[in-house]
Order: C-alpha cells, then structure tokens, then sequence
C-alpha cells in the first residue's frame, strides 16, 4: 500500500462517500414515513415494509463490503477522510430533497470540508 491514492481509489472513496451520504437520505425518508402516533415496538414493526429503510440497509451493508475491500488496497488513514464527505454532502441534499433550512456558516464549512480533503488527498 502506498500513501498516495490513486484516481481509482479516489473515484471509489468519493462515490462510497455519496453512498453514505444518499443512505442518510433514505433514512430519513424512512423516518417521514413511521406512524406518527404510535409506540415504540409499533414503528419497528413498520420499519420492516418500509422499503426506504430496507433500502438503505442494503446500501449500508453493501457500501460495508466497498469499504472492506478499499481497505485491502488503501490506508485506512487515507481512505477514511471520505468519510468526511457526507458531512458537507447530507445537509446540501437534504435542502433540496425535504426542504431544509441552510445556512451561509454551513455552506462556508462545507466548503472547508472538501477543501481540506482534497488539500489531504492531492
């Protein structure tokens, strides 16, 4: 393992980063939908036809096995800096989705969030 990435483990580790940040957004959505008025065992028991988060546990366990493999060819000091990448991509995506209010600080730290990454990745 080198410690420099290749354009291959870049492209990986971004599009594991928006796959994170896209099972945020299917959580939520499954979030939306649970019943409003009801107890606890009532909403886990409705989490199992709610395809939304059946959804984003198939990507959950399928971004898993991406990571496992990224970490046989990248170091994990490296690769896990993409796991910053939600954290400027979920609350941009989840103003357009569902509306959310955003602020001009967010957009400046999120600015900084891929700035420092590709300060560290390049």
């Amino acid at each position: 393992m080198t410690s420099s990435l290749s354009g291959l483990q870049i492209a990986v580790l971004s599009a594991y980063g928006v796959g994170m940040a896209g099972g945020q957004l299917l959580f939520k959505s499954a979030a939306l939908r649970l019943p409003a008025q009801s107890g606890f065992a009532e909403r886990l028991l409705s989490l199992a036809h709610n395809a939304y988060f059946l959804a984003a546990l198939v990507a959950y366990i399928g971004l898993a096995l991406v990571w496992l493999w990224v970490l046989t060819f990248t170091p994990l000091s490296r690769a896990y800096l993409f796991v910053a990448l939600p954290f400027a991509l979920v609350p941009l995506a989840a103003t357009l989705v569902f509306g959310e209010p955003l602020s001009g600080r967010f957009l400046l730290g999120a600015v900084l969030i891929v700035c420092g990454l590709i300060l560290v990745v390049t």
